[in-house]
Order: structure tokens, then C-alpha cells, then sequence
């Protein structure tokens, strides 16, 4: 893997995906941030790799409140505007909403450590016809909408919650950017773990709610 040194010394050579996290990180305001500004750090043709950095947060166990929301709803709409071959668009309210740049950064540096292992992952233009035009992308495309949905379920403060749906949204997304059909499967994988998990939790928290009624009946 090339580093940022090299990269620097030779303006031909591509940054890797974790360089290039890296430098959004650098490039973010100090105090607060919103959405907006995340997507003028990545750049706006970049649309893969802001779904990938809106998903690192939930990569480690910190709570933001209102995070998830913010860049799930994102996600869905970026996944969408995909499908239907339309601009991005991101509604002011949500893109000029104002976060604590201090917690959200050093969740995201902690996060780029995990990011490190899922890019040895991932290889590009690998199993290639599941990442074509036609079909294969629709379902790709919507299946990253399912997954930012997913992100946006009121379980933050349950572990794993947001983990599994960040872990899909990650590895669709780093699947469509290089092309391997791999990290899709992965990502398929992680959002199937996903609704498994929500539904467990689902059952146990209806059982639990059905003891309390017998018990106070």
C-alpha cells in the first residue's frame, strides 16, 4: 500500500481509500461541522467515498445523538439519487445542521484504524459482474438505500446497532467504487446479519414487554 509520502511526491499516483479519508480529516473544520461541509471536504463527484466516511462513526462505541439520523437519511438519499440517475441533492435543514466537530473527529480517527484492515479487503475488479450496469447495479443501489434506512433505527444505544448497517453501507459502497464483487457480497452479508439482529432484539424486547404485562395483571 502506497503512504502519504509517496502519494505527495507523485501527483500521478492515486491516494488509497484510507489516504483519502485521511485528508477529509485533516481538511474538517475545528469547532462544528455539518453535512455540508463534509461533502465540500470530500468533494461532491465523490459520492461512494462520503457514504463510506459518514459510516466510520459508527465503527466505535460513541454516541453522538442526532448523528445517525443526519447521516443515515444522507446515505438514503444518496443511494437513491443513484438509482433514479438524478443530482445529488441533501435538504438544508439536514445538510447545514450543526454537529461537535471534537467527539465526531476522534471517532473518526479511531474509526480510520478499522478502516485500515477492511481496505486490505478489498480488491478492485474482482468478481466484476456484480458490480456492471443494469440489474446487478439497481439492486446495488437499493440495497445501500436498505442499509442507510437501517442505520437510521432508533437502537443507537443498543451495541452493534448501528455497527452492522455502517459495516453494509461500507463495504456496498466500497464494492461500487472499485468494482469488486466481493465487498459487495460482504456488504450484503452485513445487512442481512443486520435485520437477524434487529429482529432478535425485536422478539426478546416483545417477550420482555409480555412478562411485565403478565406480571403487573
Amino acid at each position: 500500500m502506497l503512504n502519504e509520502e509517496s502519494a505527495a511526491a507523485n501527483p500521478a499516483v492515486p491516494e488509497t481509500l484510507v489516504e483519502h479519508i485521511e485528508r477529509v480529516l485533516g481538511a474538517l473544520p475545528e469547532t462544528h461541522l455539518s453535512l455540508h461541509d463534509i461533502v465540500e471536504a470530500v468533494g461532491p463527484d465523490s459520492l461512494m467515498l462520503l457514504t463510506i466516511f459518514l459510516s466510520l462513526i459508527f465503527l466505535v462505541p460513541v454516541s453522538i445523538p442526532g448523528v445517525s439520523t443526519v447521516f443515515g437519511l444522507a446515505i438514503v438519499l444518496i443511494g437513491l439519487t443513484r438509482t433514479i440517475g438524478r443530482k445529488p441533492w441533501l435538504p438544508q435543514r439536514i445538510a447545514q445542521r450543526q454537529l461537535a466537530a471534537a467527539p465526531l473527529r476522534a471517532g473518526l480517527q479511531r474509526a480510520v484504524v478499522w478502516l485500515h484492515r477492511l481496505d486490505r479487503l478489498s480488491r478492485p475488479h474482482r468478481w466484476p459482474w456484480l458490480s456492471s450496469h443494469g440489474p446487478a447495479t439497481l439492486c446495488n443501489n437499493l440495497a445501500l438505500v436498505f442499509a442507510g434506512l437501517l442505520l437510521m433505527m432508533p437502537f443507537g444505544l443498543i451495541p452493534f446497532s448501528n455497527t452492522l448497517p455502517a459495516l453494509a453501507v461500507i463495504f456496498l459502497s466500497a464494492g461500487m467504487m472499485q468494482r469488486d464483487g466481493l465487498a459487495l457480497l460482504l456488504g450484503y452479508l452485513a445487512v442481512c446479519l443486520t435485520l437477524l439482529y434487529f429482529a432478535l432484539l425485536l422478539t426478546a424486547g416483545g417477550a420482555t414487554l409480555l412478562e411485565l404485562w403478565n406480571w403487573i395483571g
